[in-house]
């Protein structure tokens, strides 16, 4: 074989020129033909997801979950809430696994173009790997979408599962405890726990378990590049360290100091008559600046924590990258790697390192949504849900207290000691006694408002405890001093909320009768859109005196069996005293029992017996007349001051 055989002949630039024109049309047939496929492809895929996330969403938010008799008890219903949702959690990591098994796509694409494509000048190559690198990102993309729109259903199914269960706790509260601090803040908790599980917080400890697995990678690149990362992620994890322990104390500070804050302001806005009036807004408006100069401060501190912490996290991360740089390009002038291991090995440890980064810039939402959750623990556990007892008949006959003992919310000394009396269908009592005598407290304890701590109420043999607040509270009418009104129309109020949309029962012929045993009908339609009149909130819009007449009209809604009255005539004129009197003997008449609280003889023309309370201890009960005979004093006689003794001067016309 000849030299010139042997060797491979160059071919001439128009040769070459062709040739790479052809190996372009090549690429460009190739791309035209991975496009088409892809989008085929891509559609499946989409139509794949979309329907494996509608099911997998009937799956985990329906209520045919596992039976939880297979797991232990849970501490807490947070914790039930937590079991529920085990499924769309082990949907999220797998979700979580093939996103951070995708993110690899940048490190080995980085490493194929470095080591494959450039040494050997291959278009064809380059294309293939960036189309195939571009579906990859694709499907990651699509994957952390699911998964941020799955975490977002979370927050809403958790609302779903506990809203009217913290909300129902929240109305028991003061019922409870004695209603110090902001009442609101149990929903603020459900709000910031929601609002967590919504984030990226939850989705960066499913990215945690990744670190191992990237940092082995780093070490397959080359042992010195794998020790590199290594220190630079347990920098990392000891600043997160850091992070809990420094914030813990400030975080705790400034949530409490938020709560009095919040109580503070709405202590002023209930009670701004008085602060304009009396020109005591000032010192209101500093106690106020008091308290938040101290939230403020722990706010501040916690902030400043978290933020100087995060910042020097960056910091180290942006520095960790350089010094992985500089040991890849040692180890490539020493030719211990390839150029590609230089730019993969750095986005491989920026990408391993991550999710300590995300959980250090989340760790104060953690830290709250963490004080948030044992708050809402510590709240449904000291109210439990009420189980709904055997349904009893209607009440008709008598009402009977033995041995009453009520305290008063969070205190255990008696405010009412030994209390016994009865009534029967068609009586009705008045309550009389000095002030801070009970009386007010017997009319909480009989609507079942304040619990009792020994002995007992019964309605018709049955005790209070025997029925759930709903059904009781049918066959219960209640005024209470503070009259409070829901923001909404007059016939809302009257209707106890019930109107058309809950209670069928709720018609405008029981609203009338209502409002016209209160003998307030006429001052309704003297309004300007009468029974749709709005009250505002609180019943702002009206006088007192027109609150407690509505008040007066709800307590009588239904027809209830027994009417608790507690100081009805406060804010009533003397049409308006008559008014009740009528409804009194209304109520007496259709075989009710009425309890009326009163300092006022008037509003006693139309109870059958009075019950005298004093220091806590029932005084006297009987008979009306006989009762008041016993227990009243003669009239003082009027004294005039005599002329020049100084006072007024009161002269007969």
């Amino acid at each position: 074989m000849t030299v010139s055989e042997g060797r491979r002949e160059i071919p001439p630039a128009a040769n070459l020129n062709s040739i790479k024109l052809s190996r372009l049309r090549m690429a460009a047939t190739a791309l035209a033909a991975l496009a088409a496929g892809g989008r085929s492809r891509l559609a499946e895929t989409k139509t794949f997801f979309v329907g494996a996330l509608e099911a997998l969403r009937r799956r985990v938010f329906s209520g045919d979950g596992w039976s939880n008799a297979k797991f232990e008890e849970p501490r807490s219903e947070i914790s039930t809430f937590l079991v529920s949702c085990r499924r769309i959690f082990w949907a999220l990591a797998l979700f979580s696994g093939l996103s951070n098994l995708l993110m690899l796509n940048g490190s080995f694409f980085m490493l194929q173009v470095y080591d494959r494509v450039l040494p050997g000048h291959s278009v064809p190559t380059l294309v293939a790997l960036l189309v195939l690198a571009t579906m990859l990102y694709l499907l990651q993309g699509g994957l952390d979408l699911v998964r941020n729109r799955i975490s977002v259903r979370i927050g809403r199914y958790l609302d779903e599962r506990l809203g009217l269960r913290v909300y129902d706790a929240l109305v028991r509260l003061p019922l409870k405890t004695r209603g110090d601090g902001d009442g609101l803040q149990p929903l603020r908790d459900l709000d910031q726990v929601r609002s967590f599980l919504s984030s990226g917080g939850p989705t960066a400890l499913f990215d945690l378990p990744w670190m191992p697995i990237y940092l082995a990678i780093c070490f397959l690149f080359h042992f010195w590049i794998g020790v590199t990362a290594l220190a630079g992620g347990v920098v990392l994890v000891g600043l997160t360290v850091l992070t809990d322990a420094r914030t813990r104390g400030p975080a705790k500070a400034s949530s409490r100091h938020a709560v009095l804050r919040n109580a503070l302001a709405a202590e002023g806005r209930r009670n701004a008559e008085v602060l304009q009036a009396m020109g005591m807004r000032r010192q209101a408006a500093l106690r106020w600046q008091d308290v938040n100069q101290k939230y403020l401060a722990a706010h501040e501190t916690s902030s400043d924590i978290a933020s100087g912490l995060g910042s020097v996290s960056k910091t180290f991360r942006s520095l960790l990258q350089s010094l992985v740089l500089s040991v890849g390009a040692y180890l490539v002038i020493n030719q211990e790697a390839t150029a590609g291991i230089i730019i993969a090995s750095s986005i491989l440890t920026a990408r391993a390192l991550a999710p300590v980064e995300i959980a250090i810039a989340n760790w104060k939402g953690f830290i709250a949504a963490r004080q948030s959750s044992e708050r809402l623990d510590h709240l449904l556990k000291l109210l439990p849900r009420q189980e709904e007892p055997l349904a009893l008949p209607q009440p008709t006959g008598a009402l009977a207290v033995e041995n009453l003992y009520v305290a008063a919310p969070g205190s255990e000394k008696p405010l009412l000691s030994n209390v016994s009396f009865s009534m029967q269908s068609g009586e009705a009592v008045g309550v009389i006694g000095p002030s801070g005598a009970g009386k007010s407290t017997l009319a909480r304890a009989l609507v079942g408002v304040w619990p009792h701590v020994r002995g007992k109420i019964k309605l018709d043999n049955a005790v209070l405890e025997h029925w759930s607040s709903e059904s009781l509270g049918r066959h219960i009418g209640y005024l209470p001093q503070d009259i409070e009104l829901f923001d909404g129309s007059i016939a809302l109020n009257i209707a106890r909320l019930d109107l058309a949309r809950f209670d069928a029962n709720a018609t405008a012929a029981a609203i009338l009768d209502a409002a016209k045993a209160a003998g307030v009908h006429d001052l309704i339609l003297s309004l300007p859109d009468g029974y749709h009149t709005r009250v505002g909130e609180g019943g702002m819009a009206l006088s007192s005196g027109q609150r407690q007449r509505i008040g007066l009209a709800r307590a009588f809604y239904g027809n209830p069996f027994l009417v608790v009255l507690d100081e009805p005539t406060s804010n009533l004129d003397s049409e308006g005293e008559e008014a009740l009197t009528e409804a009194i003997l209304s109520v007496r008449r259709r075989g009710g029992i009425a309890v009326v609280v009163s300092h006022r003889p008037k509003a006693l023309e139309g109870v059958s017996h009075v019950l005298v309370v004093s220091d806590g201890n029932v005084q006297s009960f009987g008979p009306r007349e006989e009762v008041l005979t016993r227990v009243l004093h003669p009239a003082v006689p009027l004294r005039v001051v005599a002329e020049g003794k100084g006072g007024a001067q009161w002269k007969a016309n």
